[in-house]
């Protein structure tokens, strides 16, 4: 590898870094002292960190330092990186701890005092996808303000799931991440994982499909 390749750009993006370079070999550099690796890393992922992050926190610029304190996090952590998952794995592990922490210190959640339902297994195929797929709503919008209490109402749905099932929702749904990917940052196993991903999917269709039934009436 070349020694302090590139340069930083009028824009702070890194000019130079060839595209065959992958994230594992930007850690390497970065370990190395190579301060553009870290700055090509976070013009990587950065932007969808923040998405991440606003999927657990009320604000924009709650979640901004939430990635901010997961980007300093990951450089104390950088020593003991072992390339087991994939960088991005690794460092949205990091952010999704500390988002944690940060709503259950800012939210009480009440204990749920019923046990979870059995998920009705003729909603779902083998592989966690719908066997009868939801009403397309988004499809009988008509006009904004339908379209903005229909987003709401989602938000709502889901900050009222419990706090696992809507992380598994919030990763494999949300973010569109794959199962091993989601069960890699959340520490679940795959069995796991199916099962709260099918319960919290189920709650959420029953809470929109109760809410809007309502207003029809």
């Amino acid at each position: 590898m070349r020694s302090q390749r590139g340069a930083i750009g009028e824009d702070g993006t890194a000019i130079g870094y060839a595209d065959e370079l992958d994230d594992v070999q930007l850690v390497a550099m970065l370990r190395d002292g190579d301060e553009l690796a870290f700055i090509e890393l976070v013009g990587r992922h950065h932007a969808a960190m923040i998405r991440l992050a606003r999927s657990y926190v009320p604000s924009q610029p709650i979640a901004e330092d939430v990635v901010q304190e997961t980007w300093l996090a990951a450089l104390r952590a950088l020593p003991g990186f072992e390339g087991r998952s994939s960088v991005k794995t690794w460092l949205y592990r990091i952010l999704v701890n500390r988002a944690r922490s940060l709503r259950e210190r800012e939210h009480k959640h009440l204990p749920i005092s019923n046990p979870e339902l059995v998920v009705d297994p003729n909603r779902f195929n083998s592989n966690g996808t719908w066997s009868s797929p939801p009403v397309p709503w988004v499809d009988e919008v008509e006009d904004r303000v339908r379209a903005e209490r229909l987003a709401k109402s989602v938000r709502n749905a889901i900050d009222d799931l419990p706090a696992t099932q809507r992380d598994v929702l919030t990763l494999r749904d949300v973010q569109g991440m794959t199962a091993a990917e989601a069960c890699k940052i959340l520490d679940l196993c795959d069995s796991h994982q199916r099962v709260l991903l099918h319960r919290a999917r189920t709650r959420l269709r029953n809470a929109l499909e109760a809410e809007f039934s309502e207003s029809e009436t």
